[in-house]
């Protein structure tokens, strides 16, 4: 179920109430998206495209995303993936380790060993990680971006993501940097709402 605007500025106070600091970026920025609308996206589109933009900058991302679109002639399905070969990835600038990540998503799917278009059923984040981890080159980041902006999942903590720890730091003005277990730690007080903070953390590191 969407999160409607008038829950998502509940959410927002509820924010700046746990940590007064948030205020600023928050009411600077528009409101939070996750959870807001459906997805165009199929669950195996969304995992393809947050493995091929781990450490990527975005625009790099979008561009290796958008050939490896055109290989499959514009439908990403796990059947036109495992078509491909490891040189047809390499060739269009995905890495031998995202493209063995790629290509082993497909055979997953297609196998049945992750029931991918059923994710969405499973309401415990851990049993999805569970799930999703047990793949090779799937790791912790690219489930968490899945189940934020795939799933619409309001209670992630994405400590190992760069971007939420340096906003983290902008919006606390702190001149030390942050450890992901510190983070960690300190994300406890905004259950169940971790999500929304990530979001608005990127808005402050965007900021310039």
């Amino acid at each position: 179920m969407a999160t409607s605007a008038k829950a998502m500025k509940k959410i927002a106070e509820a924010i700046i109430e746990a940590d007064p600091r948030f205020r600023a970026t928050i009411d600077e920025s528009p409101l939070c998206t996750i959870g807001r609308k459906p997805t165009q996206e199929t669950h195996f589109e969304s995992l393809v495209a947050s493995v091929i933009s781990q450490q990527l900058a975005g625009k790099a991302a979008e561009t290796i995303h958008g050939r490896v679109h055109a290989l499959v002639s514009g439908k990403m399905t796990p059947a036109r993936i495992v078509r491909l070969s490891d040189a047809d990835l390499r060739a269009v600038g995905v890495s031998g380790a995202k493209s063995k990540t790629i290509l082993g998503l497909g055979n997953a799917a297609l196998s049945g060993e992750v029931r991918i278009n059923d994710l969405h059923l499973i309401e415990d984040d851990d049993l999805i990680y569970k799930q999703l981890t047990s793949l090779w080159g799937i790791g912790p980041w690219t489930v968490d971006m899945f189940l934020m902006f795939q799933l619409g999942r309001l209670n992630v903590w994405p400590t190992g993501d760069l971007g939420v720890r340096r906003g983290w730091e902008k919006i606390h003005r702190m001149k030390d940097e942050i450890t992901p277990s510190k983070l960690h730690n300190k994300g406890q007080k905004f259950e169940p709402y971790r999500s929304v903070v990530a979001w608005y953390c990127w808005r402050a590191a965007d900021n310039k």
